[in-house]
């Protein structure tokens, strides 16, 4: 046999041997492979929120993988609707066309409060302008008021900043802040009204732009934006949204936060919510700016 051919023929065994003495996937020494795929998906608002609980819950079962997406609440319902998912994070209650949609494609929706929201009311920290009542902020988002020394600013043009319409930051905005909770109002959003696909592209827009005025999840502040206090009735009194005045409930304009499953939750994926509503992750929950729902 020449000495090439029994190289490769001797390389070709060796390969064999190897392979047959490599230890099998999760043995001693190599990464588990995981054994359960739980796929998550939707509200914004909660995205960070869902990311966090995913990767603490993963460093504590390996066996576990969680998969992260946003695209907003109607975006994770939807796809709830169609059963391509186990878990759907929304930042508004499902409607009750949603619900009868997806019994109809035999999807049984089962809600589950995983924490409280306060949606904060955001200016440019040049502003003046340190507090507005429900009223103002709705004439604001309408078209009523158009220029900010109506409401005691400067003599500016208001550039209106919204989250766009699969948001269920926006539907809850549009429903209780603009129509003030009357399910008969009809009020919409000024057409102006820039809709943004992103809480960090509400953030950015309000940090260059001194006009700006627009809203999102407590915890998607920093310091450089300017929250405005936020009164329903022009007497006041004005609160600044936290968690002490999410649980007092004397901050105005505050939510539950949701996860949807098909049906009451089995095995890891029941496990995985029990451990979202636990310490821990409700301690996660304190850590990212959100309210605990023990609290």
């Amino acid at each position: 046999m020449p000495d090439s051919v029994r190289s490769l023929t001797l390389a070709f065994f060796l390969t064999l041997a190897l392979a047959g003495c490599t230890p099998a996937a999760g043995a001693e020494g190599t990464p588990a492979v995981p054994s359960t795929a739980i796929e998550n998906k939707g509200s914004d608002t909660m995205v960070n929120l869902a990311l966090a609980w995913a990767e603490a819950y993963q460093a504590q079962h390996p066996g576990v993988r969680i998969s992260v997406t946003g695209g907003g609440s109607g975006t994770g319902i939807a796809a709830l609707i169609n059963g391509t998912l186990d878990l759907a994070n929304a930042s508004r209650q499902i409607k009750d066309e949603e619900r009868q949609e997806a019994e109809a494609n035999g999807v049984t929706p089962v809600e589950f409060v995983v924490a409280r929201d306060a949606i904060a009311v955001v200016v440019n920290p040049a502003n003046p302008v340190d507090q507005l009542t429900i009223a103002q902020i709705s004439d604001i988002y309408s078209g009523r008021i158009n220029n900010w020394s109506e409401v005691g600013g400067e003599d500016r043009p208001i550039v209106r900043l919204s989250r766009e319409t699969n948001s269920g930051t926006h539907v809850y905005f549009l429903e209780e802040v603009l129509r003030r909770g009357d399910g008969d109002d009809t009020t919409l959003f000024s057409p102006t009204t820039l809709l943004l696909p992103s809480s960090e592209g509400i953030s950015a827009e309000v940090r260059q732009n001194p006009n700006a005025i627009g809203y999102d999840g407590l915890g998607y502040v920093t310091p450089d934006m300017k929250v405005v206090a936020v009164s329903t009735t022009a007497e006041g009194p004005f609160t600044i949204p936290s968690a002490d005045t999410v649980n007092a409930g004397t901050y105005p304009i505050a939510r539950d936060l949701y996860i949807y499953s098909n049906g009451e939750p089995e095995g890891d994926v029941a496990a995985y919510l029990e451990w979202i509503l636990g310490a821990e992750g409700q301690a996660i929950v304190t850590e990212l700016g959100f309210v605990p729902t023990a609290e």
